[in-house]
């Protein structure tokens, strides 16, 4: 089990517990990647670190001083 956090400016959208595809976007050095339809966006990853599953889980959602985070677990 994988887990990942992305980073989400408005609550209310997704739920825990949602199955939610995510889709790979391409940097020149890195990999980003969008939760569902740009619910949340991830931090960059360098391409021995890419997230090989098309969805994830949301396992947790939470805010900080720094906005809403989201925890998603991918099956690998």
């Amino acid at each position: 089990m994988r887990t990942e956090q992305f980073k989400m400016e408005r609550t209310g959208l997704i739920e825990i517990g949602q199955v939610l595809p995510i889709t790979e976007g391409k940097l020149p050095n890195s990999y980003y990647y969008t939760l569902g339809k740009a619910y949340a966006m991830s931090a960059n990853f360098a391409v021995g670190e890419r997230i090989r599953s098309a969805e994830g889980k949301v396992a947790d959602i939470r805010e900080t001083e720094k906005g809403y985070f989201v925890t998603v677990e991918f099956d690998e």
